[in-house]
């Protein structure tokens, strides 16, 4: 206990009869385990205080992310459906595809060139084969 060896809390004992006496050693008794269970139980306490605070603070910091994630997602949400920044990126896109420029018709084709075959007046004959 407290780290003390028995022969220290026997010391201990014997100094309080000397000087207490054996009136008033049963009386110092109780009121010293009473003290000890005050501060063992006002420890606990404590302890018990500073664990929920600390829980406390837990919760406070995750209301408080959560609280940034919802205002993200609400700037996010007012700036996606901003109608004038929509027309803006709107416009930026057709700039870049040429929209506003109308589409040049395309060309009508040449007209197709005629081809004609001739026949040959005369088939050549093929030479006699010699048999």
């Amino acid at each position: 206990m407290f780290g003390m060896g028995i022969g220290e809390i026997l010391l201990i004992a014997i100094v309080a009869i000397l000087f207490l006496g054996p009136d008033k050693l049963p009386e110092t008794m109780v009121n010293i385990a009473k003290f000890f269970r005050s501060v063992k139980g006002t420890v606990s306490s404590a302890r018990a205080t500073i664990e929920e605070e600390m829980k406390f603070s837990e919760m406070k910091q995750e209301a408080l992310n959560y609280k940034n994630d919802l205002m993200n997602a609400s700037s996010e949400l007012e700036r996606i459906t901003d109608l004038t920044e929509m027309g803006s990126e709107i416009a930026g896109v057709k700039k870049d595809l040429n929209l506003e420029t109308p589409i040049a018709a395309p060309m009508a084709p040449k007209e197709p060139e005629v081809v004609t075959f001739i026949p040959k007046s005369k088939p050549i004959n093929p030479p006699e084969e010699n048999v």
